[in-house]
């Protein structure tokens, strides 16, 4: 499960809202713990460093961002859709 649970949101455009400078998601720095399990439903908290640019294009800093996303599987333990939980 944590295997599609990476996948799934280190190829989703779903964590980009939790970017608050305009960046973009860094996928090495991506953490997945699951906080909640439940048959079908896992709830979890996501995390990853947001790669901020400068006006050259290159890497100007790096943000800290999480949140938590609602997450259901279907019966082949892949993620069928995830929800951000405020």
């Amino acid at each position: 499960m944590k295997t599609a649970l990476h996948d799934y949101f280190a190829h989703t455009p779903d964590i980009a809202v939790l970017c608050t400078q305009n960046g973009w998601p860094d996928n090495d720095s991506l953490r997945i713990d699951v906080q909640d399990e439940a048959p079908g439903m896992v709830r979890c908290a996501v995390s990853f460093d947001e790669i901020l640019t400068g006006g050259a294009g290159c890497v100007a800093g790096r943000v800290r961002c999480w949140g938590r996303f609602r997450v259901e599987l279907g019966a082949d333990g892949r993620v069928v859709a995830a929800t951000r939980e405020m």
